[in-house]
């Protein structure tokens, strides 16, 4: 029996990281500045992890709190498992999540300093395992926003004018 012309890892939404993307925070990036992110593990149920591999969740209202040491993503949305049964997990439950002590402590010396939260930016599989990216961020005021859109729009500009230059040269 001949192997499959598809190596490892060429599979459908496999970045070249070896990540599969399943539900990205596109906003957070818009409404936050990005100061540091973590990689973390998450504490889930079995039909958790099936919804997850449909391709099912949701981080549109989701964030994350440090309560007694210990770090727990809330308001993530994972629907129920289309095949599953009565065992079934809860769609907006507190999940846990894993990181080490020391970066632990370290976000809540930050979080305690300033108007800082945590915020999940993706959350996808690598090397089989259910990994959220992880953000320590600041709130962007009206203003802020306003200058990033200008900056995107002038740098957009000058690309497309390069683009334009340099296609009337050859």
């Amino acid at each position: 029996m001949a192997k499959s012309a598809t190596k490892a890892g060429a599979k459908k939404g496999v970045g070249k990281d070896g990540k599969q993307i399943v539900a990205s925070n596109r906003k957070a990036r818009h409404n936050y500045a990005i100061l540091d992110t973590y990689e973390c593990g998450v504490v889930l149920q079995g039909t958790e992890v099936k919804s997850l591999r449909d391709g099912q969740a949701s981080l549109a209202d989701a964030f994350a709190t440090v309560d007694d040491g210990e770090v727990w993503l809330r308001n993530l949305h994972i629907p129920e498992y289309h095949l599953g049964t009565w065992t079934n997990h809860a769609t907006r439950r507190n999940r846990k999540l894993l990181l080490h002590r020391k970066e632990i402590d370290n976000l809540v010396g930050k979080i305690q300093d300033g108007n800082l939260t945590l915020v999940p930016l993706s959350l996808y599989f690598f090397d089989g395992r259910v990994k959220v990216e992880l953000a320590l961020a600041r709130g962007k005021q009206a203003h802020d926003k306003r200058q990033d859109m200008a900056r995107r729009d002038a740098e957009r500009e000058i690309t497309r004018e390069l683009g334009r230059r340099n296609k009337g040269m050859r």
